[in-house]
């Protein structure tokens, strides 16, 4: 095991041991998707606590962990999440000051600004597009930071504001695309979303550059459930919504929604 591995455990089990006997939530900064998947490979008996995961929307793919005390854990699973995070996760909505003037800028571009800044990327959840505008979930010491000195992404001059995390709602825009499949597999289904054949897609699997819902999965014949959400590094991620029936060669047809 790396290094840098073994110092995440001991950090995720530390915060679960605070929560727990000094009866508090604790949180982790955002976890990338290998992080996560760190967290879902501890054994049961390593953390203190439960956890809940959220990153400031409901597909987001990078994630904090709250570790709950008893006393919480109990009545958290039907807590609004935007509330149970509101002290971990500040969103910003960045937008050109001109827009009539401003460039077309994409999502590395956002990102690149902001790192720019000397932030750790560790500081910084999910970058989201929305049409001409952006929004960048932080940790809440990062959000005044961010509000007094990212004014340009650039040539173009931006303004930043701070949105309520307590009701914010943020659905990413997907293509929806329907095929058939000998079988549910995960290779299958890569196939479908990425335009590409088995054989091409298969070796991202055993690179270990495919998750399913934060969990790394190294098997091609991995069967996803309906409603999984499925990424791959580098290239994107997809839902597999459901399985719609059968052809008459028997081969099964899938609905699928790639984000865009």
């Amino acid at each position: 095991m790396q290094k840098e591995e073994q110092l995440l455990e001991r950090r995720l089990t530390e915060l679960s041991r605070v929560a727990c006997y000094r009866e508090r939530i604790t949180y982790s900064d955002f976890l990338n998707l290998n992080e996560l998947n760190i967290l879902h490979s501890l054994p049961k008996d390593t953390l203190f606590t439960k956890y809940l995961l959220f990153g400031g929307y409901e597909s987001a793919e990078r994630q904090l962990v709250a570790f709950l005390p008893d006393a919480l854990s109990l009545r958290a699973g039907g807590e609004d999440r935007n509330k149970l995070f509101q002290d971990a996760i500040s969103v910003l909505r960045i937008t050109p000051l001109h827009g009539k003037f401003s460039e077309e800028l994409s999502h590395r571009d956002y990102l690149g600004a902001i790192l720019n800044l000397g932030i750790e990327r560790s500081k910084i959840g999910d970058v989201v597009m929305d049409k001409n505008q952006a929004y960048v979930f932080t940790s809440p010491r990062m959000k005044d930071f961010l509000l007094d000195n990212l004014g340009r992404i650039r040539h173009t001059a931006v303004m930043v504001q701070e949105e309520e995390l307590h009701g914010f709602s943020y659905s990413p825009r997907f293509e929806e695309i329907r095929g058939t499949v000998a079988s549910v597999r995960l290779d299958s289904l890569l196939s479908l979303a990425f335009s590409s054949s088995r054989s091409k897609l298969s070796p991202l699997i055993e690179a270990g550059k495919v998750f399913v819902n934060g969990k790394l999965v190294s098997s091609n014949g991995y069967q996803p459930k309906e409603g999984d959400r499925v990424s791959v590094r580098g290239m994107g991620k997809f839902q597999y919504v459901e399985a719609v029936g059968t052809t008459k060669k028997g081969r099964i047809s899938v609905l699928v929604h790639k984000y865009v």
